[in-house]
């Protein structure tokens, strides 16, 4: 099979880049008439850096809340919230401030817009079938790759599922990489978070659903996450720019993933888990699947002096356990891509029950 592949049209890089976001943004007002509508990680709500976009007085901010992963019924909320705003209208641009919750909505609010129906509609590979309005990315915070990723990731509660809107019209036309707004992520969540990348490329390396494009993309985004978490510092000022490369590439080297992230999808759906410490969680109970890179992990998370809270499902219900299980096999294109046809003899209930309760 071939498929043609589609990158991210424009991207700019550096430290003090934000300042170039207005001659960014000036150019699509001049192409496309229409408001510009801002979507901000809830966090930068009272905070200044508002102050510095280039908004005008008919624009729109929007406000996502991060403290939970992106659910259809949010997505779909805040995209009626946005087509209220333009009463018919197209935005001149859609632009994304934060972290994977963020950039995500923005992406599959923009899919919302130019298509009918619900968010839930699109879940699944080249479900949308009009172009979305032209989409800024502009990163807070580095790891998920949904900068460069073709896909935005909705948790659908009433199907248990985790599943991404994946069409090359769901990806962003312009990223802009400025090192600067990394600084103030908390150690924690800037290791949870950048991890990502270094999981979704070595799943991506050892599945069996490769090409030699997405093999040299993700080895890259490998060894400069080797670079930054083991170093002394990850959030030194030239590891905070190597990681927002690392994040670039890993998301454009995104295909087909392997066993954490269907083990953190379950953790996503049950337990309503932040999707970076779900992976950490997900690959300290997977040494026997991947061996080095478990080894790996645990010499990065002792290096930057991490801790993983452990008992994460102590006191759950088999009803919950069940939950998990079904959250987790249900995805079977990743399970196949690393084990195999015949994962589900290797992934048994019990199997992966009790991965579950050694967390």
């Amino acid at each position: 099979m071939y498929r043609n592949a589609k990158n991210v049209g424009y991207y700019m890089i550096g430290k003090g880049s934000l300042a170039q976001l207005g001659d960014l943004l000036a150019a699509r007002r001049k192409a496309q008439a229409g408001p510009a509508v801002f979507f901000l990680d809830h966090y930068f709500e009272g905070r200044d850096l508002a102050s510095r976009l280039p908004a005008e007085s008919g624009d729109k901010f929007v406000y996502v809340d991060s403290s939970e992963e992106p659910t259809t019924e949010g997505v779909d909320a805040y995209a009626a919230q946005v087509k209220d705003f333009l009463k018919g209208a197209a935005p001149c641009a859609m632009l994304a401030f934060g972290g994977g919750c963020t950039m995500d909505t923005c992406k599959c609010v923009g899919n919302l817009l130019t298509n009918p129906g619900k968010a839930e509609d699109y879940q699944g590979w080249e479900l949308v079938k009009n172009p979305a309005p032209y989409k800024i990315a502009v990163p807070t915070l580095s790891g998920t790759g949904s900068e460069t990723s073709r896909t935005g990731i909705v948790c659908n509660e009433a199907r248990n599922i985790k599943l991404g809107m994946n069409s090359d019209y769901t990806m962003f036309d312009q990223v802009l990489l400025d090192p600067d707004l990394t600084a103030s992520v908390p150690r924690n969540q800037f290791f949870y978070t950048g991890i990502d990348t270094y999981m979704h490329c070595f799943e991506s390396i050892t599945g069996s659903y490769r090409n030699v494009v997405v093999d040299s993309l993700a080895e890259k985004a490998i060894d400069l996450c080797k670079q930054v978490f083991l170093s002394a510092d990850m959030m030194s000022d030239e590891n905070r720019e190597k990681l927002m490369i690392a994040s670039f590439m890993g998301g454009m080297a995104a295909g087909f993933v392997g066993v954490v992230h269907p083990l953190s999808a379950g953790l996503s759906m049950v337990l309503h888990m932040h999707h970076g410490v779900a992976n950490c969680h997900a690959l300290s109970v997977l040494e026997d699947i991947y061996p080095q890179e478990y080894k790996a992990f645990m010499t990065m998370m002792e290096r930057q002096g991490i801790d993983l809270p452990k008992g994460i499902c102590n006191g759950l219900t088999e009803a919950q356990f069940d939950a998990l299980y079904a959250a987790s096999i249900v995805h079977e294109k990743p399970l196949t891509n690393r084990l195999g046809p015949d994962f589900k003899k290797i992934l048994t209930k019990e199997n992966v029950t009790a991965r579950f309760k050694r967390m």
